[in-house]
């Protein structure tokens, strides 16, 4: 029974208070809602309100001409807890936020909201920005994927990578045709400049390695159709699942690695198949000429322009536009880590992140669907580890195998009540040292032995070893009976 508690802090501007406040500030109140998985897990989700009236250092961050530089100052002042957010409530008149904006969510770990008719209609708005902000049922839900029903579920669910300590990414560079293309690429310079701060900013959710390769020759396995009226190569939606197995192929990334691999991999089309665009189910072209496949990674195809003159030398020099080719990677990694931005309704103003790829109420967001999937995964591992041992009667279980599953359960319950007291980056912590201990207890030489050779494997090997042996002892136990039985039968001869 999980309990998720966000630490929620309401800070009223002079002149926002309502009037029908039930209490005078600064006051605490705690709000409740039941989030259901499945029958037998269920999901509290508590948010620990505390009014109050804005300080003075926070009444002149507010009197700043936008709320982009509210943010900026106003972040100075916060508590950096993880997974805390303030709400700053201001008049419906304040200038501070556009015209027809009721809510904005800064780059950090608040909000400006306005104060609304009445206190039914801010704790309506309160409510469903805390909800952007820390965990949704959705993103909740997700994180049970594998204990959810299918239909209860919606696709993106599914999309999200699981939760791992550690991920390996690999950026590879496709040219199939290197005798009419000769491709230069700065993978080097791009990641440093533009997947590094967002590797940065994730180091605290896992460890993560980057690499990069160019393959010569490697084609996508499926052959475009031509398109006479636009002269080019078109891939329609349902083939483009058909383009990873041969690729992948090529790849070998995966082979020797411990943690999931995600591929971003830049195609750049043959002579004879260019240009190639790629079409989306409805057959319109997709605008950033890239598709991703769930749990995987993506696949961008980077058009050449055809030389003016066909007597140009081959092969054709191709420098790649790495700010556009990072702009869809980045895209696509933020899709396949569940940071993909809800639809919400059109006064809200999400400021975007900037360099670092995701907001900090967004890294909190992650932290609480990776701690509850953590400890979830935990209890099946656990779970599968005692029903392991059941079936093996005459399995020996050392003592470092039973620590490594008390520490297990010590920490996934550490987890638990962390959580329940609203201490995200503790709770996130031990579900990590519980992942790591259950696993380790599964996974222990000592185990995997007697999982593979079981009793009846034990008569199917030393059968036909002793049957050989036994038979001429049988045979000779068998003639002592039958003669020791003769002597008992002949009568003995009295003198």
């Amino acid at each position: 029974q999980f309990q998720l508690a966000v630490p929620v802090a309401v800070v009223f501007v002079p002149g926002a208070v309502p009037e029908d406040l039930p209490k005078p500030l600064p006051f605490r109140d705690l709000r409740e809602m039941e989030i259901p998985v499945n029958q037998r897990t269920s999901v509290t989700s508590r948010y620990k309100m505390v009014y109050r009236s804005t300080t003075a250092q926070e009444e002149a961050a507010l009197a700043a001409a936008t709320a982009q530089e509210a943010d900026t100052a106003l972040h100075l002042l916060q508590d950096t807890l993880l997974g805390s957010l303030t709400m700053y409530v201001v008049p419906e008149t304040s200038s501070l936020l556009p015209q027809g904006i009721t809510v904005y969510v800064g780059k950090h770990r608040s909000a400006l909201v306005r104060a609304g008719r009445d206190l039914a209609a801010l704790h309506a708005r309160l409510q469903q920005v805390t909800q952007v902000m820390s965990f949704t049922s959705n993103s909740i839900a997700a994180a049970f994927v594998d204990r959810v029903p299918d239909g209860q579920l919606g696709l993106d669910a599914r999309r999200h990578l699981k939760s791992s300590l550690g991920y390996e990414i690999t950026f590879s560079l496709l040219n199939p045709d290197p005798k009419s293309h000769a491709v230069d690429w700065d993978i080097e310079d791009a990641v440093n400049r533009y997947v590094q701060p967002v590797l940065d900013k994730l180091s605290l959710v896992a460890n993560f390695s980057v690499d990069s390769q160019i393959l010569y020759y490697a084609v996508l396995g499926v052959t475009p159709r031509f398109d006479k009226e636009s002269s080019s190569f078109l891939l329609s939606a349902h083939s483009l699942p058909h383009v990873i197995n041969p690729v992948e192929a090529r790849l070998g990334s995966s082979a020797a690695s411990l943690y999931p691999v995600l591929n971003f991999l830049l195609y750049v089309p043959e002579r004879s198949h260019s240009p190639l665009y790629i079409q989306d189910k409805d057959g319109a072209p997709v605008r950033t000429n890239a598709f991703h496949s769930p749990r995987w990674g993506g696949i961008m195809v980077y058009n050449v322009e055809a030389p003016a003159s066909p007597e140009v030398s081959l092969p054709l020099h191709v420098d790649v536009d790495m700010v556009r080719v990072m702009e869809v990677f980045l895209a696509q990694l933020r899709l396949l880590f569940g940071l993909s931005r809800e639809e919400l309704p059109p006064e809200f103003l999400l400021e975007r992140p900037g360099n670092e790829g995701l907001a900090d109420w967004e890294l909190d967001r992650l932290l609480w669907a990776h701690t509850v999937e953590n400890i979830a995964t935990v209890s099946t591992t656990l779970t599968s580890l005692a029903q392991l041992l059941d079936k093996i009667g005459n399995i020996v279980i050392k003592d470092d195998v039973a620590s490594e599953v008390y520490r297990a359960v010590a920490s996934a319950q550490s987890a638990m009540a962390e959580l329940a007291e609203g201490h995200l980056h503790s709770a996130f912590q031990a579900s990590k040292d519980a992942v790591t201990s259950s696993e380790r207890a599964f996974f222990d030489p000592s185990l995997l032995h007697l999982l593979y050779f079981p009793d009846d494997q034990k008569f199917a090997i030393y059968i036909p070893l002793f049957l050989p042996m036994a038979v001429p002892i049988l045979i000779s136990l068998t003639k002592i009976v039958r003669e020791a039985r003769q002597r008992k039968k002949e009568p003995t001869k009295m003198d």
